[in-house]
């Protein structure tokens, strides 16, 4: 069989081209695809070269549309035992091919010519080409003349036309002779053979038959001829003479052969025109064609040469002319027929021939897969063939399959053949990719089919020498189907990868990955890289970003890209290095070596770092791989470049994405990563990308400690955090805040420091003191409490985001402002964020147990003066002011005349095991206040005596607490907003509670506000005690007490002689010149002692009373009523009924005469009748008929007796 037949096959030449002498193998083919071009000479263009000797045979010679059509085979061809049966299988003319630089001798290049064409003695015209002569050659050459035609140097063009000119004298030529062919053999006939006459020994019966039938084949030999000399009318006449004979004579062989000539006739005849028509009558003639081939090998079964392989090039000439999509079914069954009839063939080369031309055909159709399998029976039967052109051979038909059972190499993979959308990024909504670009990829039911091609292409490779198609088959065979794969079968292909690297030039890269799986983990973010800002110079808050491009804040016409949304952006700075993690799966049962592995970054700005990395067998392993960015632009990272098994590959992220994407589906095997163990990760897109210019970076660390600051609670201390420029730009701008909890604990920061420090230069260094008060301690629950610390106190487990933290936004040079606005705005360089955290580890400090308020009372000696009224605009300790320390804290009450004394008791425990001191400054306002409640800016502190804690101890600290009534006892501190009828609304009473409990807290925050209770541990921690919470559970329920007034003021007072001394501007010395016991508050015993008693009213309305005054003994009894009564009194002492004016006083004069000597002590009483709101609101009553009862200070008096 032969290769590429067609019906129009009977009417093409053939030529041997052979190359003559040494002429390069890239040269041979330039020259043969130059006379490719002239396989079709037109008739009218050999009339030139043509000379008509005798009448020509071809009457009906088409001069005007004819052509005679050449089958350049190159190298030539054996020949053919069947050239007598078909014309067209004849060599009828050689070329040979000669390059002149490369053999220089013409006289050997003649004579090996004339060697070669010797072996085909069916060649009616013979040439010999000689390309590029020298100017030797050329007069040698045309010396010596015949065949020889030399091809002077010229331009392509040039010799394309010296190269026609020939063509054209071959062609008139080659007519000639076939003219001379049929004027001889139509007179004198002639005797054709084929290998079917000649295998039995002929008997007087074929002589007979063999001679009747000489006449019709030779009819059929003469339309051969015709048909080569392109003159189809002239053919068929003959054509249609020789099936008639054939017919007669029952010679069904050649009457299929003249039948075929016949219908190659009529298509040369009408010119590739073609209709419905003609394909009935080509099919129906052709149907013919088979038959009687087949009847011909019926009748001569007893033969050993078959003419099956005529017939089955009938059917794939049919078959070939039939092949269109409408006509696909016709088709595949002449091609089935074929196909079986293949098993018949006795020669493996017309088997391999035929299998060829089917899958050729199968192609035609778009049937790939059909086409594959009988390619792959055509490679079966080159690895028949034990040399290593088969083995070529069948790599490279093998090559060609595995599109088809898409096991095709990454290389040959164009990138047409693809969806303009890769099948990575054409995800639809959801996540899914669309189903059928996925069943294209991926078709696991085709598993054992594709790994049995992969093994073919493997072992092709390897016989054939090829090591780079065997790396190539062997990766995609492991990568591909390592879960069909015995443990034993994967070492054995990771041993043919090593051999095949062992034979491969070092740095040897190769399209088609094998181990490991690579996917995109994710991209870690520095934040270096993560606080990167964009600059607005127009703002003044430069850092907050771009300014809006219209006066709305977001604006519904804006366009948005859904897709570009869809994946993060990232900003890496050219200089310094990035993070990007990858994981890796070994799902083979070997250990897995990874020489290297970095980035692939196409873009070329981008300089990776090679990594080794070791994999277990059935494992997979998470890494980082880094790099720099060296230049500003997109980077794209489609995936990573391998160096594994002696070869260097690409690994593409996409590809297993597609292949997770198809596990999922059920399309593919398995899922590497999960064989190995590993979690399913979330899809990860590569982000879109950009490198900015270089930019300043910011390096802080705390001095003097790398760990956290551990502070006591209400610990006070300073920070010095130091910046450095680690970057190559300097910083010019700057700008610190707070963020984060606790906010109040950063007390000051020195952020003028920084500034006086800019620009920072490269490598500078500043460092900015930072003051830190620790907040309050919270106590963890002991069972998720994480124990104590190094000096064994317990440390406070703060959660993520409880310490404050330091944002120094900061940012490089500017560019020009005076540069044109768009220019501007893309050229502004972003900003940078230093996020600094102040890891603050607070340890417990001192413990509150309990707070209590403590008051007493020392009962006053009755004196000689009176205290000076308190008016409004006075402070209450301005009446009884004492220069000494003890008279600020221990003094006469002003409000009431007597001695007061009060505590605020705090019970401190120290769970830790350091010793703390603990000291109590008290704040003292000074005379120029105007209200008692009101802030005192300038007010001094004094301290008191330093308490000592020792560690796991308890202490008792006294607070004192200055008297700080209210002056005077008004409605407005009860009722604020008054009806005009009187009549207080539910609404104005609620409002009014609301005011009374804002100012009464108003009041106690004033009051706490003036104690400081401050501690101090070794020599560098000290801070201050928040007793805030304390003092106000303590004062809550007496502040009524601490801080209004008494409605009612009692005075006791001596006089001498019947009168009351004036009062000096002193309080503490009187002005009183007596008995020298007088001076002392004393009394004698056996006289007459005049007194006073003074009452104050400390309201705004007048006070109706009933005031009583009382004696007692150091018992307790009543020493003027009783009866054996021991002081005799002048004057009323009960019952007397007076009116207090309001803001007045009024004085009640009486004389008592002491029997006994001793210590006495005078109380008075009142009771006030018709009392109003706020008595009775003050002495919390219940019912408006209870009536309200006051009392004053006890007074002592000191009787002593009389010498």
């Amino acid at each position: 069989m032969e290769p590429d037949v067609s019906i129009e096959t009977s009417a093409m030449i053939r030529v041997a081209v052979l190359p003559i002498g040494h002429v390069a193998p890239v040269l041979l083919r330039d020259y043969h695809s130059m006379l490719l071009r002239h396989h079709t000479i037109p008739l009218s263009a050999i009339s030139s070269f043509y000379t008509e000797h005798q009448k020509s045979p071809f009457a009906h010679q088409p001069w005007d549309s004819g052509n005679l059509r050449f089958k350049f085979v190159l190298g030539g061809a054996p020949p053919s035992p069947w050239e007598d049966f078909q014309s067209n299988r004849k060599t009828l003319a050689v070329i040979g091919i000669c390059h002149c630089p490369s053999s220089p001798d013409l006289d050997s290049i003649i004579d090996q010519f004339d060697s070669a064409r010797r072996a085909y003695s069916s060649a009616l015209v013979d040439r010999c080409f000689a390309f590029c002569p020298a100017d030797s050659q050329l007069e040698d050459g045309s010396k010596k003349g015949g065949n020889l035609m030399l091809f002077p140097p010229a331009d392509l063009a040039t010799q394309e036309f010296h190269l026609q000119t020939m063509m054209q004298d071959i062609a008139a030529s080659l007519l000639m002779e076939f003219e001379k062919w049929v004027l001889k053999a139509e007179p004198a006939g002639t005797i054709v053979k084929t290998p079917l006459d000649s295998q039995a020994t002929l008997n007087s019966e074929e002589v007979i038959k063999a001679k009747k039938r000489r006449l019709g084949r030779a009819q059929k030999t003469m339309g051969d001829y015709c048909l080569l000399a392109g003159s189809p009318v002239d053919a068929d006449a003959h054509y249609s003479t020789a099936l008639e004979l054939a017919r007669l004579t029952g010679d069904f062989f050649w009457y299929a052969g003249a039948l075929e000539g016949s219908v190659c006739a009529l298509l040369i005849d009408r010119m590739g025109e073609r209709d419905s028509g003609v394909d009935d009558g080509v099919r129906y003639q052709y149907r013919s064609v088979i038959s009687h081939y087949r009847k011909s090998f019926i009748q001569e079964n007893a033969q050993r040469v078959s003419p099956l392989t005529f017939e089955l090039e009938a059917t794939l000439k049919l078959a070939r002319f039939l092949c269109r999509r409408e006509m696909a079914k016709e088709v595949v069954e002449l091609l089935t027929s074929a196909a079986d009839g293949a098993k018949s063939l006795i020669d493996a080369s017309d088997r391999l021939v035929l299998y060829v031309e089917i899958a050729r055909l199968y192609g035609t159709l778009g049937y790939q897969r059909k086409a594959a399998f009988f390619s792959r029976q055509v490679a079966q039967l080159y690895l028949q063939q034990d040399n290593r052109l088969a083995a070529i051979s069948a790599l490279q038909v093998l090559s060609m399959t595995t599109r088809a059972y898409c096991v095709q190499s990454r290389a040959s993979i164009s990138e047409h053949s693809f969806p303009k959308q890769e099948i990575g990024s054409s995800l639809a909504e959801g996540g899914k990719m669309l189903h059928q670009s996925v069943v294209s990829l991926f078709e696991s039911q085709w598993s054992t089919l594709q790994m049995v091609v992969l093994r073919e292409i493997l072992l092709s490779a390897v016989r054939a020498g090829d090591p780079l198609a065997a790396w190539g088959a062997a990766a995609r065979l492991l990568r591909l189907y390592y879960p069909l794969i015995t443990p034993a079968g994967q070492n054995g292909l990771a041993s043919a990868l090593s051999n095949s690297a062992d034979m491969l030039p070092s740095g040897t890269r190769c399209a088609d990955p094998a181990l490991p799986f690579i996917r995109l983990f994710s991209f870690p973010l520095h934040p270096s890289q993560m606080d990167i800002v964009k600059c607005n110079p127009a703002r003044e808050d430069w850092w907050a970003g771009a300014a809006n491009t219209g006066p709305f804040i977001y604006t519904p016409f804006s366009k948005g890209d859904t897709n570009s949304n869809a994946k993060q952006d990232l900003v890496w700075i050219v200089g310094e290095p990035v993070q990007v993690l990858v994981e890796l799966a070994n799902p083979c049962g070997f250990e897995l070596r990874v020489d290297s592995i970095y980035l692939s970054v196409p873009s070329g700005n981008f300089d990776a770092f090679p990594v080794t990395v070791n994999l277990p067998p059935n494992s997979s392993k998470v890494i980082t791989l880094s790099g720099i960015p060296t230049a500003v632009g997109p980077v794209t990272i489609p995936g990573c470049t391998v160096h594994c098994f002696g070869v260097i590959t690409e690994h593409l992220f996409k590809d297993v994405d597609n292949l997770l994407l198809g596990a999922t589906q059920g399309l593919v095997l398995s899922d590497p990563f999960r064989c190995c163990g590993s979690a399913r990760l979330k899809n990860i897109s590569v982000p879109n990308i950009s490198v900015v210019p270089p930019l300043p970076l910011l390096i802080s660390r705390v001095v003097s400690g790398d760990g956290a600051i551990i502070l006591h609670e209400g610990e006070i201390r300073d920070v010095w955090i130091s910046l450095a420029n680690a970057g190559i730009v300097p910083v010019e701008q700057a700008h610190v805040s707070l963020s984060g909890e606790n906010q109040n604990s950063v007390i000051s920061i020195a952020s003028e420091t920084l500034r006086s420090a800019l620009p920072l230069r490269p490598g500078a260094e500043v460092t900015i003191p930072v003051t830190l008060k620790a907040w309050r301690h919270v106590v963890a629950d002991p069972e998720t409490a994480g124990g104590r610390s190094a000096s064994g106190s317990t440390v406070r487990q703060s959660k993520d985001g409880s310490n404050p933290t330091l944002l120094i936004h900061y940012a490089g040079p500017l560019i020009n402002t005076g540069d044109p606005p768009p220019t501007y705005k893309s050229a502004i360089p972003p900003g940078r964020r230093l996020v600094v955290p102040l890891q603050i580890c607070v340890l417990q400090g001192l413990s509150f147990v309990k707070a209590r308020l403590l008051s007493m009372e020392i009962p006053a000696q009755v004196g000689v003066n009176l205290p000076k009224p308190v008016h409004m605009e006075n402070s209450p300790t301005e009446a009884l002011g004492s220069p000494t320390k003890m008279d600020r804290l221990v003094k006469i009450d002003p409000l009431r005349s007597n001695w007061g004394l009060r505590f605020l008791e705090l019970e401190l425990s120290n769970p830790t095991d350091v010793v703390f001191e603990i000291t109590v400054s008290v704040q003292l306002e000074n005379p120029s206040h105007e209200h008692v409640l009101s802030g005192d800016q300038d007010a001094t502190e004094y301290g008191l005596p330093k308490t000592r804690i020792d560690r796991d101890c308890s202490a008792r600290v006294l607070i004192p607490l200055e008297h700080l009534k209210l002056p005077v006892l008004d409605d407005l501190f009860f009722v604020k907003d008054n009806l005009a009828d009187g009549v207080f609304s539910g609404k104005n009473t609620r409002f009014s509670e609301q005011n009374t409990k804002t100012e009464l807290n108003a009041s106690i925050k004033n009051l706490i506000s003036k104690i400081k209770v401050r501690w101090q541990s070794g020599r560098n921690s000290s801070g201050e005690l928040n007793i805030k919470d304390a003092i106000q559970a303590a004062l809550q329920t007496s502040v009524m007490d601490l801080l209004l007034t008494d409605p009612l003021t009692f005075c006791f007072s001596l006089s001498r002689n019947g009168r009351v001394p004036e009062t000096s501007g002193s309080h503490t010395e009187p002005n009183f010149h007596g008995h020298p016991f007088a001076s002392k508050g004393s009394a004698l015993a056996h006289e007459i002692t005049a007194m006073e008693v003074m009452v104050r009213n400390n309201t705004k309305e007048m006070i109706k009373m009933s005031l009583s005054i009382t004696c007692r003994d150091v018992a307790g009894e009543n020493c003027v009523e009783c009866t054996k009564a021991t002081v005799l009194c002048s004057g009323v002492l009960s019952g007397i009924t007076v009116e207090v004016p309001p803001l007045g006083e009024i004085k009640h004069s009486l004389s008592l005469y002491f029997l006994v000597p001793g210590e006495y002590t005078l109380v008075a009483a009142s009771v006030i009748d018709d009392a109003n709101d706020i008595l009775r609101a003050r002495a919390r009553t219940k019912s408006s008929d209870e009536p309200i009862f006051c009392r004053g200070p006890p007074y002592h008096v000191r009787v002593v007796g009389t010498s």
